[in-house]
Order: C-alpha cells, then sequence, then structure tokens
C-alpha cells in the first residue's frame, strides 16, 4: 500500500503544474561543450543574467527531492541494477538545466548498516574537525527543540527545466526498479515572479506582499555568482579540508545537507521595514539600498571576518544572515589547489541548490504523524547544499546563530530579531549526506 501510495505521489503533480503555465517557456541554454563532468552534483550549461549589474546565476525551474530506505537484500546486484538504470537516464539527458540533473546522496545509516566494514577503511575524515566527513546531523541553537534529525539511507535531487524529465527519471529510479522504500518527496520552484505567482495561486498568508520578480519568498536574490562556490570548490579534495583514506574512493564527491524550512512571510514584510530587511539579510550599517532592490551587490573580494561581524554587533546590536557566515563560508586567504587553480580571498565555498516550496512539510511522507505531514500550503524552502564536509557546513551554520569561527560567540538569544533571518524561520527536518562521484553514485562500496 505505502508502495503505490509513493508512487502516486510521484506521479502527482499538484500545485507544481502551475510553475511553467507562470513561468512561460523554459530559459534558453547553452549547449554543453564539456564531457559530462566526473562530479554528479555539478550541472553544465547553467545561464547568467546581469540584474543590478550582478550576474545572477539562473538554476532549473523544478526540483524534486526524493528519500529512501534501502529494500535490496544483495547491495552488489542492486549497485549492478541501479547503474544500469542511471546510465540509461544519461543517454537520454544531458547533464543540465535543459536535461536532467540526477545527484544520488547517501546517509549514515547506508554506509553503517549495508557496508560497515569497507566504511570503516574509505570513510573520508575531516582534517580541521578530526571526526569523519560525513557526520550525523546536529541541532543547532535556533532550531526548534522538535527539528527532526532524518536517518534516511539515500536522497536523489531531480533538477531540470522539465518538469516530463523529472517524472520520467523518478519512474524509472523508483518505479521500474524495486530497490528502495520511499520515505519522503519534496518538491519545489526556483524562478524570478514564481513565488509571488504560485503562493498566491494556493492562498497563503502573506503572498500579496512577496515583490513581484522576487527569486525567493523573501524577497532577495540568493543566486549571484560571486556568493556561490565555484565549479569544484566544494569538493572534498579541492581546500584540503578531507583525507580521503588509502584509495581516495570519494576523490571527486562532496557532502549534501538537507533541511526543511518554514517562512513567515507576514512577519517578515509587516514587522521589518526594507532598511531591517537588508540588515537581517546582509550586513547591519551597510550603504543605503534603494528601496525596492532585489539583488544587492555580495561581490567576490568581500570577506568578513569574525572581528567584523563582532564589531558590527557591538555597533549595531545584531547581526546580518550574510555577513556572519562569510568569515566560515568565504575564503579568508588566498589558495592554490593541487591542481593549480588559484582561488581569491572572499572566494564562496558553499554551492546552494535550494529550492522554494509550497510543501507542508513535504508532498508525500511514508511517515506522516512524524514528520508533521498537514493539509494547505505553506511558504517554505527545501534548503540543499554541498560543502567539502559536514563541519564545514555547520560551522556556517552555526555562525548564523552568532557562534564565529574563531570562538567567539555573541550575547544573542535563539530566534531574536537581531539574530539575522531565524525570528522568520522555522526548520522542521534535517539531515547530511555524502555525495559520491558518479563512478560510484550506485551503493558506493557495495562492490568491495
Amino acid at each position: 500500500m505505502l508502495a503505490s501510495a509513493a508512487a502516486g505521489a510521484l506521479a502527482a503533480g499538484g500545485i507544481y503544474e502551475l510553475v511553467d503555465q507562470f513561468a512561460g517557456e523554459a530559459p534558453k541554454r547553452a549547449t554543453p561543450l564539456l564531457d559530462r563532468p566526473d562530479e554528479q552534483h555539478l550541472l553544465d550549461s547553467v545561464s547568467v543574467v546581469l540584474d543590478n549589474n550582478v550576474e545572477v546565476v539562473v538554476p532549473p525551474r523544478h526540483h524534486q527531492l526524493v528519500t529512501a530506505s534501502v529494500r535490496a537484500d544483495d547491495v552488489r546486484a542492486a549497485q549492478r541494477d541501479l547503474s544500469g538504470a542511471l546510465d540509461e537516464l544519461e543517454r537520454r539527458y544531458d547533464q543540465t538545466p535543459a536535461g536532467l540533473g540526477v545527484t544520488l546522496a547517501w546517509g549514515l545509516p547506508y554506509f553503517e548498516r549495508r557496508v560497515p566494514e569497507a566504511w570503516r577503511v574509505h570513510a573520508p575524515q575531516d582534517r580541521r574537525a578530526r571526526k569523519g566527513a560525513l557526520l550525523a546531523a546536529a541541532r543547532f541553537p535556533s532550531d526548534p527543540h522538535e527539528t527532526l534529525l532524518e536517518e534516511n539511507e539515500v536522497a536523489v535531487l531531480l533538477r531540470s527545466d522539465s518538469r516530463d524529465h523529472i517524472a520520467a527519471a523518478a519512474r524509472v529510479l523508483f518505479n521500474d526498479l524495486s530497490l528502495f522504500d520511499v520515505t519522503s518527496i519534496r518538491r519545489g520552484f526556483v524562478g524570478g515572479g514564481l513565488p509571488k505567482k504560485l503562493s498566491m495561486a494556493a492562498g497563503v498568508p502573506g503572498a500579496d506582499l512577496v515583490p513581484e520578480s522576487a527569486q525567493l519568498f523573501l524577497g532577495f536574490t540568493s543566486t549571484q555568482k560571486d556568493a556561490l562556490g565555484p565549479r569544484l570548490i566544494a569538493n572534498h579534495e579541492t581546500l584540503g579540508y578531507v583525507d580521503l583514506g588509502p584509495k581516495h574512493y570519494f576523490r571527486q564527491g562532496t557532502h549534501m545537507h538537507v533541511s526543511h524550512l518554514f517562512e513567515d512571510l507576514e512577519a517578515w514584510y509587516l514587522n521589518f521595514d526594507f532598511d531591517e530587511r537588508v540588515a537581517t539579510a546582509f550586513q547591519p550599517g551597510r550603504p543605503h539600498v534603494r528601496d525596492g532592490t532585489l539583488t544587492v551587490p555580495q561581490p567576490l573580494r568581500r570577506a568578513d571576518s569574525s572581528r567584523d561581524v563582532e564589531r558590527d554587533f557591538r555597533r549595531q546590536g545584531r547581526i546580518g544572515h550574510s555577513s556572519s557566515i562569510q568569515a566560515s563560508s568565504r575564503l579568508q586567504h588566498q589558495y592554490v589547489a593541487e591542481d593549480g587553480t588559484v582561488y581569491e580571498k572572499g572566494t564562496a565555498i558553499p554551492q546552494r541548490a535550494d529550492f522554494n516550496t509550497l510543501d507542508n512539510p513535504f508532498v508525500w511522507s511514508s511517515r506522516s504523524e512524524v514528520d508533521g505531514m498537514q493539509a494547505g500550503p505553506r511558504a517554505g524552502l527545501h534548503f540543499v547544499v554541498f560543502n567539502p564536509s559536514s563541519d564545514d557546513f555547520h560551522r556556517n551554520r552555526m555562525a548564523m546563530d552568532g557562534v564565529l569561527p574563531d570562538g567567539t560567540k555573541l550575547p544573542l538569544e535563539a530566534r531574536a530579531r537581531q539574530q539575522g533571518f531565524n525570528s522568520i524561520l522555522r526548520t522542521t527536518h534535517r539531515q547530511n549526506f555524502l555525495v559520491p562521484p558518479r563512478r560510484h553514485r550506485a551503493f558506493p562500496l557495495a562492490e568491495l
């Protein structure tokens, strides 16, 4: 019964069928010039447009994340079956927004239950944290006590400008094969103007307050090119943060954090005027930003330090979201990678892949009561981000709460108005995953 319910949910479009109707023709994308990358989390031919003289990345329009447990008992045979299905999808679609991005990410429960001996040998280790590069999810100081720390074995992220491509991939991976038991289905969208149009159509409180052309429910543009990590920087190996072990099995892989957040639109737009929203999203005391601006420049070479954030707090009594995390999310010094690539000071490390959602909190769940499934749409965000390790993500998230990389703890109450976005966000779920390279994406380590 559960399997048929999940299959029905995967096939249904719901409110998201309106995305293409509201957005119109898909963005024009360049033909990929490179061979398919070794990294499965990267997309080629992603468009860039100018807004307010800032380069802005245009992500795929449709997003779906499916979590699951492993049904198969023989993971070696399952590895062959899944590899064949993924190869078939690659023959159909380029790894581009116009085609299909498929990213398989594996949780600690998979590695510890299914391949424990091989995992002990090959698990990547975080040199800075002196812990594994993949850690169990943690609650942060501003998280509600009821935030669920999930234990899914696998998560599959599907991204495309075409909803049909995503639906076809879901059928291949979850209907045609009998390898997984789906635990949740999460959907959403990215695109200027879509948050307001979709939330208005869904009758979400505060939808009328969202700016007409906003990319996010909270208004400001999040995909500025200079604020996103460049192509290979989130790989385990690039910055030297991670020891890949004796065989470098997970080289060209990365770490993926997934969380779901509800966003209180009425509190954001009615309780915060525009200047306070700028201070909250970016930096308190920053030079005046013209009222209504959505793309507020975050230049490449800007990298606030812990000392800068503490100074702003002492002067202004608050922290801004962007400035507070820059001490951990942007390089504080120039770095030359082993392949000779020069990453300048101020280069962003995380590669965001988050998307707006009206899920409450998911489209479908196999444990609806535990996951807090509710009827009716709500404004939210499925936050998906690639970092070199769990600890690297945790450092960024702790900085949002005023716990800075140099050990400074700013005297902020959890979810206080002065604490960046935290007062208008509520996190419902979290989990960390490891994203292997393409060559090992299907049941990693099962062949050893």
